[in-house]
């Protein structure tokens, strides 16, 4: 089965540049596709310097849901939003005013990783920090995924006006030249030696994948095969588990609940899918978490994107009401989406 890899470098234009992520691409790029991906034959997508975070989470969706291996490659600076703290990939056009709305969630990554099986899917990173997020993954490490390991490494803020490059990425370009991938772990201690001195007070990212017993690899089998039904009676197994361990809005319980909207979706069935994301975001709103809460905004972002995909206006104009509601109090990081609501709704009122 081909992989997939991902190149992703991103960091900002002008003062607030940390390190010169595009510039390892062409070295990246130089590296034959299945040796970059660690089989007979791979698809490479490459994302230099993207201007808008929806546009890279285009893409990683797009990986996310091919079959095989992926891997991502990750180069760029973290930076912290102001109102959540909360780490993101800056991209060309953020400043620190502007983080929230202009670079790319982390947490995004794993959302968007969730459904793959344990051990397919794997993330090299050569990233750095500003002093504040510094300081805040001393003590909160980086979260991609409870399935998803990673390797490489997090720097801190390079001397004052200068600007650092990302040499652990571009070691790892020059080991896989030899045209051979070593396992992973064995790829970072090499790439580790190489640098010596250099990455000595970085933070060394290393794992190994997860191991057996994954329900999520099941359901995921299921989905790539087409038994929709099947993957959908698993997560349901699971989720009335937590539901009866944990309660029903426990974050295991919702865990499973939004699993099974996303699988509505790869089944074709925008209609369950909105409808389940919508009941996500209303028990997590009931729960108290707030407003902007990542997996509140997640939620209704979601049920918004499912709700736009329903071909029968009877059922859009069903869930339509409800997606205003929640877009009230959830207005998300898109300008507009409450008037995008409210205006489709206008237009399904005249349709049969």
């Amino acid at each position: 089965m081909p992989g997939t890899v991902l190149l992703l470098a991103a960091s900002p234009m002008g003062r607030g540049r940390l390190v010169d992520a595009a510039s390892v691409l062409p070295v990246l790029a130089a590296v034959a596709p299945d040796v970059l991906a660690g089989t007979d034959t791979a698809n490479v997508v490459e994302l230099a310097d993207p201007l808008e975070p929806q546009a890279v989470l285009t893409r990683l969706r797009a990986a996310a849901a091919a079959p095989g291996p992926l891997t991502v490659f990750v180069t760029g600076q973290l930076q912290l939003d102001r109102r959540q703290h909360l780490p993101h990939l800056a991209l060309a056009r953020t400043t620190p005013a502007t983080v929230r709305y202009t670079a790319f969630p982390w947490h995004w990554i794993r959302e968007e990783l969730r459904l793959r099986p344990s051990g397919a899917t794997t993330l090299v990173v050569d990233l750095h920090a500003d002093a504040e997020t510094w300081q805040h993954l001393r003590s909160t490490p980086l979260d991609s995924g409870h399935s998803n390991p990673v390797h490489g490494r997090i720097a801190p803020p390079p001397a004052r006006r200068t600007v650092a490059a990302p040499s652990y990425m571009k070691a790892v370009a020059t080991v896989l030249r030899s045209g051979h991938r070593p396992p992973l772990d064995q790829l970072h201690q090499q790439v580790v030696a190489r640098l010596g001195d250099e990455v000595a007070g970085d933070i060394l990212l290393t794992a190994p994948a997860a191991t057996g017993g994954d329900p999520h690899a099941a359901i995921s089998a299921a989905v790539q095969a087409g038994r929709h039904a099947e993957a959908d009676a698993l997560a349901a197994e699971w989720e009335q588990t937590a539901v009866r361990a944990y309660g029903p809005g426990s974050e295991d319980a919702l865990h499973w609940t939004e699993v099974r909207a996303d699988l509505a979706m790869f089944a074709g069935d925008p209609v369950r899918s909105c409808r389940t994301w919508l009941a996500v975001a209303s028990a997590r709103l009931t729960a108290g978490q707030s407003a902007d809460a990542p997996a509140v905004e997640a939620a209704v972002d979601r049920a918004h994107h499912q709700w736009g995909r329903i071909d029968d206006p009877a059922r859009a104009r069903e869930l339509g009401p409800a997606l205003a509601e929640l877009r009230l109090r959830v207005p998300g990081r898109r300008q507009g989406a409450l008037d995008h609501v409210q205006q489709q709704l206008q237009q399904l009122q005249t349709q049969g």
